[in-house]
């Protein structure tokens, strides 16, 4: 059967969308470096989130004083891990280049993918993110490029808490009706790396023209990527979506090389691209997976039923959503809200559309969902 010229347009335009998304956040992280001399980058981290949070603070008006205890601690641990994870990710690409730090920071979701379905193919796509990274380290070892060891542990360090943001944001989905979650985890994110980055907002409040530049890294790495991805995960499949966010680290490397001067060399092209080999295998086991547990299990007349299920239905391991994998911002299902405003804090959250990419058995709720796409308010 073949598509019909609009069904196609539709989803060519939604493509367009993804890849305008994850260029806009890694040209935007790029924009970021430019500000680490002056601002540094846990300067750049708080006053990119401080940016963020009075947006969405303005926007959503959080009913923050209805929130029940255990939803102010899912808060505040989302807001702890998306602290952490962006200003790791920005301490990482001050030292190392942007697109092997992005490739490094894969490893935390695929890892944690890996760990939740316990597929033998997830582990597999695993090995080889790692043989890509490893592939960074033959490079520095043979003087090709030199691999700064504390910039490759900052990118790792971001690749555990982008993992916890993940699961930490499928809880804030879960719990919290509506954005308010999100807006005040991400001025949480802010005050707790406020210490070391303090200096550097004061200083852009100083200099207008660094708190312009600092404004177009929170309009590039947050505002654009949001917009599209909500428009774009209304009209593509969900497999076609992780695939194209799986991009991510090709595009960081293109960003860097353009707007950073940081030319990869072939061990460097080889290794994103073993990265972004394993980011979208990851999504088609899952695909496949999902159809797998879709379709039902035929019991012949008169066998039994397995006693673990009655119903005859084999019971498969969970599988992580697609997006958890290649943009945690996407996945709190917070984003299909009908209106910004934040509705009974005690009422069901939101329902998804049918078209919707999020799943009730999601332990991501990458992943809201940075930019950031990790749209990342990453």
């Amino acid at each position: 059967m073949t598509s019909s010229p609009t069904r196609s347009g539709t989803h060519g335009s939604a493509v367009l969308m993804i890849l305008g998304s994850c260029t806009s956040l890694q040209f935007g992280a790029a924009l970021a470096a430019h500000l680490f001399p002056a601002l540094g980058s846990w300067g750049v981290t708080v006053l990119r989130l401080g940016i963020a949070a009075v947006i969405l603070l303005v926007l959503v008006r959080p009913a923050v004083h209805r929130w029940r205890r255990g939803q102010w601690r899912s808060v505040v641990l989302f807001g702890l891990a998306m602290g952490g994870m962006n200003g790791s990710f920005y301490a990482a690409i001050d030292r190392i280049p942007l697109g092997t730090a992005v490739a490094i920071e894969f490893l935390g979701p695929l890892v944690l993918s890996a760990i939740l379905s316990r597929r033998g193919a997830d582990l597999l796509c695993v090995l080889l993110a790692l043989l890509g990274v490893g592939l960074f380290g033959v490079e520095s070892l043979m003087g090709i490029g030199e691999l700064n060891p504390l910039g490759v542990l900052f990118a790792l360090i971001a690749g555990v808490f982008w993992a916890l943001y993940v699961l930490a944001s499928a809880r804030v989905g879960r719990e919290v009706p509506g954005q308010g979650g999100l807006a005040v985890a991400v001025a949480i994110g802010a005050l707790v790396l406020a210490p070391m980055g303090g200096s550097g907002v004061l200083t852009a409040i100083a200099h207008p023209s660094l708190l312009a530049l600092g404004a177009g890294t929170a309009l590039l790495a947050s505002v654009i990527p949001y917009s599209l991805e909500l428009a774009a995960l209304r009209r593509l499949p969900r497999n076609v979506f992780g695939i194209l966010l799986s991009l991510e680290p090709a595009i960081a490397t293109i960003a860097g090389a353009l707007l950073l001067a940081q030319m990869p060399s072939g061990y460097g092209v080889a290794a994103v691209v073993l990265v972004v080999a394993a980011s979208a295998g990851t999504t088609l086991t899952a695909e496949r997976a999902e159809q797998s547990e879709a379709t039902p299990e035929v019991v012949a007349p008169g066998a039994a039923a397995s006693p673990a299920d009655p119903t005859g239905h084999a019971e498969s391991p969970a599988v992580l959503p697609v997006q958890a994998i290649a943009e945690p911002e996407a996945v709190t299902g917070e984003f299909f809200a009908p209106d910004l405003a934040e509705g009974d804090p005690d009422g069901p959250a939101q329902q998804e559309p049918e078209s919707s990419p999020r799943q009730a058995r999601e332990i991501s709720a990458r992943s809201t969902a940075s930019s950031t796409s990790r749209s990342e308010v990453t």
